[in-house]
């Protein structure tokens, strides 16, 4: 006799559906959670908000920002950027930044706006001169006046160096022509 297939389909089924709505499901150690928390990355804090522009990622579904590198070790120590760690992710205007420390994290939940890079951690020549989003690497880096700046490449970044406060001044108009859900492969 053949036994059907039906029963266990349709109860794998059943859970996963739960659990994607937001249900809980029991786990096999007799925990329960929710798909959506399972699906989230952990978060050490969540400042919430809205993105005013795009945001560099990696890919259009990712929320992780400046490809994952803490924004605060620019600023802090002898100011070369470290990457951060998942343990220490603060979800800021949708997006994860993480840091490479409790202290760096808590740096940025005071004052977000000063460590995050500026037009959303794109390149900064790019939308100054091009009007363009181009991706910002994290390793090639500018801070003029408290603001932290990337650029695609070094070849860019000394285009850049020629006027940065002229390319500056052109972004600062183009960026916020740019929505937030816009990215760079679009």
């Amino acid at each position: 006799m053949k036994k059907s297939l039906f029963a266990p389909i349709f109860a794998s089924a059943l859970v996963f559906g739960l659990s994607a709505c937001g249900a809980t499901a029991e786990t096999a150690e007799g925990d329960t959670a929710t798909a959506v928390e399972a699906a989230q990355p952990a978060v050490y804090a969540d400042l919430g908000g809205e993105p005013t522009g795009p945001v560099y990622r990696k890919a259009k579904a990712d929320t992780l920002a400046v490809s994952g590198f803490d924004v605060v070790s620019y600023f802090t120590g002898d100011g070369v950027p470290v990457e951060g760690s998942e343990e220490f992710t603060v979800r800021y205007q949708g997006y994860d930044y993480r840091f490479a420390s409790e202290d760096n994290a808590k740096a940025f939940i005071e004052d977000p706006s000063k460590y995050a890079p500026a037009y959303g951690g794109y390149c900064a020549w790019a939308i100054g001169a091009n009007d363009a989003l181009a991706p910002g690497d994290p390793n090639v880096y500018k801070i003029v006046d408290g603001t932290l700046y990337l650029n695609f490449s070094e070849e860019v970044a000394n285009r850049w160096n020629k006027d940065i406060p002229g390319f500056i001044e052109k972004a600062d108009v183009n960026y916020p022509t740019h929505t937030p859900d816009e990215h760079y492969q679009d």
